[in-house]
């Protein structure tokens, strides 16, 4: 069986699908069959970091229409050949079931080790039936009063759906936020959402310039040691925090 994860957060712009990008490739360079399902409907991007962009199979929207098996519209990425993405469809407007979603997982399950699930972001039933397929949550804050609190809100909906598997990533972490007093410290952060933090992503321009032009992310770069980190930790290895 694959584990699924599900990354999700409050609201737009915490850089999840850049973090779904990033783990993604550094468990498949870690050796493991990846899948990104790319579920920000109007807002795709997936491709676009992983330089795909005009070279995809085709997209969740195919396999919804019945057009193609979700198999046949899954493609391999030039940067990993065990990196596989499923991209949001290009209609807007097109919906998605919790139970499509399963259906789509169960009939690709047995040809990867890690399936992630990038939710649409915001507070909404349809996000919380998605994410009921996941092994784990991964909840994405930025060091900010309004996404923290966004991020508490959802993640306390979550505890009370019964989904008990939730870890914390703080993302573009900068010391410019402590010393503006945006944060005190990470303490606070982590105590106002009530999640265990499982991993901090620096703010980090090599990494933007990396997805934006859709270039494999360099290996030295801060947010990758990060996200190597984090996807080890995942994996159950003994990693320290990264910070």
């Amino acid at each position: 069986m694959p584990y699924v994860m599900a990354v999700t957060s409050g609201k737009g712009g915490t850089g999840k699908s850049s973090i779904c990008t990033g783990l993604g490739y550094s468990l498949a360079k870690q050796g493991n069959r990846t899948l990104i399902i790319e579920m920000d409907f109007g807002l795709r991007c997936i491709d676009i970091m992983l330089g795909m962009t005009g070279k995809l199979k085709g997209d969740l929207g195919d396999v919804l229409d019945g057009k193609l098996a979700a198999m046949d519209a899954i493609t391999t990425t030039e940067s990993a050949n065990n990196l596989n993405i499923l991209c949001a469809p290009e209609n807007p407007f097109s919906f998605v079931t919790a139970e499509q979603i399963a259906e789509i997982c169960q009939s690709v399950k047995k040809y990867y080790d890690y399936i992630i699930i990038d939710t649409g972001a915001g507070i909404n039933s349809h996000v919380f039936d998605i994410v009921t397929q996941a092994d784990l949550i991964l909840a994405v804050t930025t060091p900010d009063q309004i996404c923290v609190r966004d991020v508490r809100m959802i993640s306390d909906e979550f505890y009370r759906r019964g989904n008990q598997r939730q870890r914390l990533i703080i993302n573009k972490l900068h010391m410019r936020n402590v010393q503006s007093d945006m944060i005190k410290n990470l303490d606070e952060i982590i105590d106002t959402i009530g999640v265990q933090l499982i991993g901090c992503i620096p703010e980090d321009y090599e990494l933007v310039m990396s997805l934006g032009k859709g270039k494999p992310i360099p290996y030295t770069t801060p947010s990758m040691i990060a996200f190597d980190a984090i996807s080890k930790r995942i994996q159950g290895n003994d990693v320290p925090l990264t910070i």
